[in-house]
């Protein structure tokens, strides 16, 4: 037997309708009793029934009544919507403020941890300036004769000096792209120079450990546009990254191939202890460590990467990294390229 299509009424929006006529005092608990099972007749004939038409075909109820009962619970139902609405909204609008002052807050802290990084940093380099002249007055025997372990001692002391003066460098740009201060001098750059300057620069940090570090060129590169001191740092960063996490015996190379007419790609590629693909981005974030133990077996501020990816972004270029675990890691980048014509 088919069941009769459902007529829309209502009624069908009110739930427990014979609950709130029953407090209503419109009908009794009897009354609902009986309709129920008059209800549940019809519907076992395959009838439609509601429990407001059982209660009007029993008479127990009038049409009046029950669209009156209906129309009441409807606004009841209406006005609890859009005061929970209100409600909604205003605890949006109040959340919204919390999370406002919360992220003008973090701005306010993060400006002032650039501000600090800065300050201090320009507080170290006039002492640090103030060593690294003397150390070369002694190393130079300018300030009287010494031994050669005096020497060799002292030689030792201008490296850490300069590693020392390095990283104050890096802070220092670092506050700067922090502000959003970093700003780029765009000149036309012999790539192949610079990258040959940068090879040269960290050949001797590789051959102390063990990892050969050579550049592989394309023939007749044009010339980039670049800031040179920006891109040589960061290129310098990206070599001293690769030297680091490349065992005895690796080899890191510093390419550069033309891609287009107009564009170049500059890459870095080592062999060594490479990046899990699932946590590459974590290597961008500043002074972060992938590994952060007090055991780890690297050293370094956790900065320099993310200094490379701003310097990169800023020249309208975007950093690729490919690696996987135990398989070496490739950081590449493109350049634009200024044709002969200009």
């Amino acid at each position: 037997m088919s069941t009769q299509p459902l007529r829309l009424s209502p009624e069908m929006l009110v739930s427990r309708l014979g609950d709130s006529l029953i407090h209503k005092g419109i009908i009794t608990e009897q009354d609902l009793q009986k309709a129920l099972a008059y209800q549940q007749d019809q519907i076992a004939q395959g009838k439609t029934c509601l429990l407001g038409q059982a209660l009007i075909d029993q008479k127990l109820l009038t049409q009046a009544a029950l669209d009156q009962v209906v129309t009441e619970q409807i606004i009841q139902l209406r006005n609890a919507l859009q005061a929970a609405n209100r409600s909604l909204e205003e605890r949006v609008q109040h959340r919204t403020a919390e999370l406002q002052s919360a992220l003008e807050r973090l701005s306010e802290l993060s400006q002032m941890k650039a501000n600090f990084i800065s300050n201090i940093s320009h507080e170290l380099r006039t002492p640090l300036t103030h060593v690294k002249g003397y150390i070369e007055l002694m190393v130079s025997e300018s300030l009287g004769a010494i031994t050669p372990e005096q020497k060799h001692a002292l030689q030792i002391t201008q490296q850490s000096t300069a590693r020392l003066e390095g990283l104050i460098d890096d802070l220092i740009m670092f506050s700067l792209a922090s502000r959003g201060e970093l700003s780029l001098k765009l000149e036309s750059v012999d790539i192949v120079r610079l990258v040959n300057v940068n090879v040269r620069a960290v050949e001797q940090k590789g051959k102390d450990r063990g990892v050969s570090v050579h550049a592989v060129l394309d023939k007749n590169l044009p010339l980039v546009q670049a800031d040179p001191q920006k891109i040589a740092w960061a290129l310098g960063q990206l070599l001293d990254n690769a030297i680091k996490f490349t065992s005895s015996g690796g080899r890191v190379v510093l390419g550069v191939q033309r891609e287009t007419a107009n564009l170049v790609i500059v890459s870095v590629m080592d062999t060594g202890i490479g990046i899990p693909p699932h946590r590459i981005e974590e290597i961008f974030e500043p002074f972060h460590q992938l590994d952060s133990s007090s055991t780890r077996k690297y050293g370094g501020t956790g900065i320099g990467l993310s200094l490379v990816r701003q310097i990169v972004e800023a020249h309208g270029s975007m950093l690729e990294v490919q690696s996987a675990d135990g398989k070496g890691s490739t950081f590449k980048f493109p350049l634009l390229t200024i044709s002969d014509e200009n």
